[in-house]
């Protein structure tokens, strides 16, 4: 792979996959259309390294006590386990804590909660998933339904849930609506961003949580990426051109979560619909043409 293709790749990942335009979708019309694509199974564990990394950098104080909300529970739970069964045993009446008692831990629970829909819907469709990938017909009818979504945006009264009163059936629903998004064309952050906002999340919380439950999805899919290769090659592959494709990625996905950010705050996420619409017809057309 060249220094071209490898910083248009990542320009194309960092662009598409914050920005509510779909990167699944627009690397299926990449494949089909023009052609490149990526040579590499590491490239794309790379790409996404780069996009997990620009997450970090915007929201590093919230993956700081996420981490410590984990701990927290994970020590509550341990403390749980011993109370309630020391009560039992020497027949003592001591009162048992909660597990969950802090806003950092119910974040870490709804994005657990989140995660399992996605997991599941991801497991059931992952055959389709495969297969809707080199159907140009596919992203086309997904970025009209993605452009249906986020036309929505402008006639959704803003809502005023954070993590204190987001309960964890809107948590489940959003995961749904990211399990669905792992269809070609149908955008991951903007199809949670929408479901956030129906269930009444303040709109900076709506794009927070949409993109810190990204992270299990992200790691799970490099982690399965992974598994495909050896050790032994992983030294060998790593070239100039893979570097920068990544730190492209990152860079671009930094500035794309900003951007994402300033827009939803001005209410013009809906201006993303026009470009899925254009986008979606251009792609239906090119089907029928091609």
């Amino acid at each position: 792979m060249s220094f071209v293709e490898a910083i248009i790749m990542g320009v194309i990942q960092g662009l598409t996959e914050f920005l509510p335009v779909s990167s699944s979708g627009h690397l299926a019309i990449t494949r089909n259309i023009l052609g490149l694509e990526l040579d590499s199974i590491l490239f794309e564990v790379l790409l996404h390294m780069g996009t997990l990394v620009a997450i970090v950098a915007v929201y590093y104080k919230d993956v700081l006590e996420l981490i410590a909300g984990g701990f927290s529970i994970i020590g509550g739970c341990i403390r749980y386990i011993y109370i309630k069964g020391s009560n039992m045993i020497l027949h003592h009446n001591r009162k048992v804590p909660p597990i969950i008692n802090h806003e950092h831990q119910k974040f870490v629970m709804l994005i657990i909660v989140a995660s399992i829909p996605t997991a599941i819907i991801g497991l059931l469709l992952e055959n389709t998933i495969t297969k809707a990938f080199n159907i140009l017909l596919i992203p086309g009818i997904c970025l009209l339904i993605t452009g249906g979504l986020l036309y929505t945006t402008n006639k959704i009264p803003s809502g005023s849930k954070k993590e204190g009163k987001t309960t964890y059936k809107d948590a489940a629903l959003v995961g749904v609506f990211q399990g669905l998004a792992g269809l070609p064309g149908i955008s991951r952050s903007g199809s949670t961003i929408v479901a956030g906002l129906l269930r009444g999340f303040n709109k900076e919380f709506a794009v927070k949580f949409s993109f810190l439950m990204s992270l299990p999805a992200v790691i799970g899919a490099m982690l399965l990426q992974l598994k495909d290769m050896t050790l032994r090659t992983i030294p060998s592959v790593i070239t100039a051109p893979y570097l920068a494709g990544t730190a492209i990625s990152a860079l671009v996905g930094y500035i794309c979560i900003k951007f994402l950010i300033r827009l939803i705050k001005q209410n013009k996420l809906h201006y993303f619909a026009y470009y899925c619409f254009a986008v979606g017809l251009i792609v239906i057309g090119a089907y029928f043409i091609m």
